[in-house]
C-alpha cells in the first residue's frame, strides 16, 4: 500500500550500509530524527467539507482520502506530512473513469464555484497539487482510474491512453503488443502520462526516445470553456502548434483525459555500463563529445566528484568500496574520480556498434572500466529507488532535496561550481554545513541539465527544518537565474518556482500566459497560483 506520508510503497524500504551514518556525521555532524505524526492524529484535524451538502456520487469526502490527496512530494510537502501539520485539505476528491465524468465534474465545480486541482500520481516536487487557502471549496480530481490503453495505431506508431495511466501501466499494456513508450522519469512507478505532459517531463532514456514533448502526439483536454481536441499529425505548418500550448500547462487550462503518444517497437537489446574517469574536466569533456559526435546512446549520466564520492559511500559497504578503490588506483583513478553511466538500446548489431563508438571516445578521455556491465545493471536495477533515500535519511535525522536546471555548455561548469558553493554555505550563519553534489542527467548538443542534490540536518523542530529548506531553495533558485538557466528542466514550475518564472519568460511572456489561461478558464478555478505567482490568472 502506498505511504500516506512519504514516497512510494510502504513495503519498500531502502537500507543504507552501516558506514552511511558515520559518513553523514562526518560531513554534517550527528543528528536525530523528528517525531512523526500518526495517520489517526491527522484524521482528527480534517475539517468538515464545504461540499458536504452536495449529493454527487463521484465526490468522496472521507477524511483519509482527503489526506492522501492533500500533498505532493516536495520537501515542504514531506515536512507537512511527517509533522501532521497539513494546513489546507481538499474539500472533496473525485476519481472519474471517463472524459464524460471529467466534464460533469467541471460543470459541478462551476455550479458551486469550486477550485479544481488535477491530480495524477501525486509525485510533484514543486508544489503543483498542494491546495492553497481559498474562500472557494476545493475539489482534487484524481485521474488514476483512467488508465487503459484505448487505441494502438500500429501502422502509425501512435497509442492513445487514458491520462491517468502510471508508468508501469503504460509499459505493461504496450509491451503486451510489442511496443514501448521509453519514457522513464525517476518517478516512473507512480507518475502518470497526463502528468508527464502537463509538467514537460524528461525520461532517463531521452537520448533515444526523446523528452515528453517529442513523444506527445495529441489528445483531448477538458477545459472550463469546453473540450480541446488535438489531432495527431506527424508534422504541421498550420500556425502555432496547439500541442505546445498545453505541454507544461500544469492544470491551468483544464484536465487531460486522453493522451496520444508516439511509441517504438521493443528493442532487441539494452545494455547499461558504468565507468570511471580521472577527474571532472575529462568526464565533462567526454560527455559533451559523445553527444556532439552523435553516438547513438539511449542515456548518458555523469556524476561530479562529490556525487561519485557520496553515491559510493551511501550505496556500497566499506569492504567492497575499499576493494573497488584499490583496483581503480592501480589504473590511475583516485580522488576526484567521476562516474559515467551510459545506455545502449535498440537492434542488436546497432547496439554493439554504438558500444564500440562510445568506447573510442571514452578511451580518449581516460575512462576506466571495472565490471562496467555489472555496475551498469546495478544502476538500472535501482534507478527508481532513489526517492526512497529520503525515508532512510529521515530516520537518521537528515533531510535531502534536489534542484535542477539546464544551460548552454558555455555556462554549465561555472554554474555548477557557483551553485554548489552558494548552497554549501547557505546556512553558514547558523554554523550548519550543507553537503551538495551534482550530476549531468540529460545531455544535449547545445548544453546539459544539471541535477543537484543536497543534505542537511533537520534541526530540533519542524519549523527549523522548513526554514533551512527555504534559505537553501532561495540560494539555489537565485543561482539558476543569475546564470541564465531554466528554473526547471524536468520538474515543472508549480508554486515553488513560480516567483522565478518572470526571469525566464519576461513580463510580456507572463502576460501572454495569463491571457491564455483566462481564455480557457475565465473564472480562474483551474489550479490557481500554479505557474503564475498571482492567485488568479
Amino acid at each position: 500500500m502506498r505511504r500516506w506520508n512519504g514516497w512510494g510503497d510502504e513495503s519498500i524500504d531502502m537500507t543504507l550500509p552501516a558506514s552511511a551514518e558515520s559518513l553523514l556525521s562526518e560531513l554534517l555532524g550527528s543528528s536525530a530524527p523528528l517525531p512523526d505524526a500518526s495517520l489517526s492524529d491527522v484524521v482528527g484535524q480534517v475539517p468538515e467539507s464545504r461540499l458536504a451538502g452536495i449529493d454527487h456520487a463521484l465526490l468522496e469526502r472521507d477524511a483519509e482520502i482527503r489526506i492522501r490527496h492533500a500533498r505532493g512530494q516536495s520537501l515542504p510537502d514531506w515536512l507537512a506530512m511527517r509533522s501532521g501539520h497539513f494546513g489546507i485539505f481538499p474539500d472533496a476528491v473525485a476519481r472519474p473513469e471517463s472524459g464524460e465524468q471529467v466534464r460533469e465534474l467541471l460543470e459541478l465545480a462551476a455550479e458551486h464555484d469550486a477550485i479544481v486541482i488535477p491530480y495524477g500520481g501525486g509525485t510533484s516536487v514543486a508544489g503543483h497539487i498542494t491546495p492553497a487557502e481559498s474562500q472557494r471549496p476545493i475539489i482534487t480530481l484524481a485521474l488514476t482510474k483512467m488508465n487503459r490503453l484505448l487505441d494502438l495505431d500500429e501502422a502509425s506508431g501512435v497509442a492513445t491512453f487514458g491520462a491517468g495511466a502510471r508508468g508501469p501501466e503504460v509499459e505493461a499494456q504496450l509491451r503486451a503488443r510489442g511496443y514501448t513508450l521509453g519514457h522513464f522519469p525517476q518517478s516512473w512507478e507512480l507518475s502518470t502520462l497526463g502528468g508527464w505532459v502537463a509538467s514537460r517531463s524528461s525520461g532517463q532514456q531521452s537520448l533515444r526516445y526523446g523528452r515528453i514533448e517529442q513523444l506527445f502526439a495529441g489528445g483531448r483536454i477538458e477545459t472550463p470553456s469546453g473540450p480541446l481536441d488535438l489531432p495527431t499529425f506527424p508534422a504541421s505548418a498550420a500556425g502555432p502548434d496547439l500541442r505546445e500550448l498545453v505541454l507544461g500547462s500544469e492544470g491551468r487550462l483544464g484536465v487531460f483525459t486522453e493522451v496520444c503518444v508516439r511509441v517504438s517497437p521493443l528493442p532487441d537489446e539494452e545494455i547499461f555500463e558504468t565507468l570511471f574517469l580521472p577527474d571532472w574536466q575529462r568526464a565533462f569533456d567526454c560527455a559533451r563529445e559523445l553527444v556532439r559526435q552523435r553516438v547513438g546512446l539511449s542515456m548518458l549520466r555523469v556524476a561530479n566528484p562529490a556525487e561519485t564520492f557520496t553515491g559510493l559511500r551511501l550505496a556500497v559497504d566499506k569492504k567492497q568500496l575499499g576493494w573497488l578503490e584499490r583496483l581503480l588506483r592501480l589504473r590511475g583513478i583516485g580522488e576526484g574520480k567521476c562516474m559515467l553511466t551510459l545506455g545502449c538500446t535498440g537492434h542488436r548489431p546497432a547496439v554493439h556498434e554504438t558500444q564500440q563508438q562510445a568506447r573510442t571516445v571514452l578511451r580518449r578521455h581516460g575512462a576506466v572500466a571495472l565490471m562496467p556491465g555489472k555496475l551498469g545493471r546495478k544502476w538500472a536495477h535501482g534507478r527508481f529507488r532513489y526517492p526512497y533515500l529520503r525515508e532512510a535519511l529521515w530516520r537518521l535525522g537528515y533531510a535531502v532535496d534536489t534542484f535542477e536546471t539546464a544551460l548552454d555548455w558555455s555556462r554549465v561548469d561555472g554554474y555548477i561550481r557557483d551553485a554548489e558553493k552558494r548552497v554549501g554555505t547557505a546556512l553558514s550563519d547558523q554554523d550548519e554545513p550543507v553537503h551538495v553534489f551534482t550530476h549531468l542527467s540529460h545531455i544535449y548538443r547545445q548544453g546539459s541539465s544539471a541535477y543537484t542534490s543536497y543534505l542537511y540536518r533537520v534541526g530540533n523542530d519542524y519549523d527549523t527544518a522548513l526554514e533551512r529548506w527555504r534559505i537553501i531553495k532561495a540560494a539555489a533558485s537565485q543561482a539558476i537565474v543569475d546564470w541564465g538557466g531554466t528554473i526547471s528542466h524536468q520538474h515543472g514550475v508549480g508554486r515553488d518556482h513560480a516567483p522565478y518564472l518572470q526571469a525566464e519568460k519576461g513580463e510580456l511572456g507572463l502576460a501572454a500566459l495569463g491571457t491564455l489561461f483566462r481564455r480557457f478558464d475565465p473564472d480562474g478555478r483551474m489550479n490557481p497560483g500554479v505557474l503564475l505567482p498571482e492567485d488568479k490568472p
